[in-house]
């Protein structure tokens, strides 16, 4: 058994991996000197799954609903900058569509568990 709820939980593992996806990308970025986007996209990646974290602590099941949705809105701030890095070059069509399809999947699911509460 874990040590907190969130981790059992099937979309904060997702949302940890595209996370660490996420996260190589953005290590990229630094070294091209891409620091901004680099940071912005760290920020927003660490997000889905912190904002799932931090409401699994809720005393409601209101309140956790409350930090879901914040999490699926990253997810579509995620996809946004996907589709952004693609537009300029940064990640190729194949990489970006495999991690958008991700995103959607995710993005679902937390809405489905979302719903379930």
């Amino acid at each position: 058994m874990a040590d907190f709820r969130f981790q059992d939980l099937q979309i904060w593992q997702e949302a940890c991996r595209l996370g660490d996806l996420l996260d190589s990308i953005a290590d990229d970025l630094g070294e091209q000197h891409k620091y901004r986007y680099a940071e912005q996209l760290r920020g927003a990646a660490l997000s889905v799954s912190n904002n799932i974290a931090e409401g699994s602590g809720s005393h409601s099941d209101r309140e956790f609903r409350s930090f879901l949705n914040i999490a699926r809105r990253s997810v579509y701030e995620n996809a946004n900058m996907i589709l952004f890095f693609r537009r300029k070059g940064i990640i190729n069509g194949g990489l970006s569509g495999d991690l958008l399809e991700d995103h959607r999947i995710l993005a679902a699911r937390i809405a489905k568990f979302r719903d379930a509460i």
